[in-house]
């Protein structure tokens, strides 16, 4: 059960008629604050940190992971994605676009160096050295 109908690619537009729909058939839109949404969000991340707590470094791909927990990380990530498009769509912002423009704007930050080989980068907003 996607919800999408098959071979069709789930839009963030999609997921937010979705939740408005959901929200709304159980009039938990009163609510939808946005302060309300980002404290769900946190929550919903700190569930998702749990999963990696006590896992170490993990490979890409999760190969030593049982099937069981790749569900039940999905269903957290979707949580976080979930409130998280909630969330800006309450607050009146275009999730897509905004995310492609902070892409825009970190390329110009972090241009790239004609020296690809380096291992590490500062990052000046946090005065931290390493991947940003």
């Amino acid at each position: 059960m996607t919800g999408a109908p098959e071979g069709e690619s789930v839009t963030l537009d999609l997921l937010k008629k979705k939740m408005t729909e959901f929200a709304k058939e159980r009039d938990w839109e009163q609510f939808h604050s946005p302060r309300n949404l980002l404290l769900a969000l946190v929550g919903e991340v700190g569930e998702l940190s749990e999963i990696f707590q006590w896992k170490g470094e993990v490979p890409k791909g999760l190969p030593d992971w049982k099937e069981e927990e790749k569900v039940h990380l999905g269903e957290e990530l979707s949580d976080v994605l979930l409130y998280l498009v909630q969330l800006s769509d309450i607050c009146g912002i275009d999730l897509g676009k905004a995310a492609l423009r902070k892409v825009e704007l970190n390329a110009v930050k972090y241009a790239v160096s004609k020296k690809k080989s380096q291992t590490s980068i500062t990052c000046t907003d946090n005065n931290v050295t390493g991947s940003c």
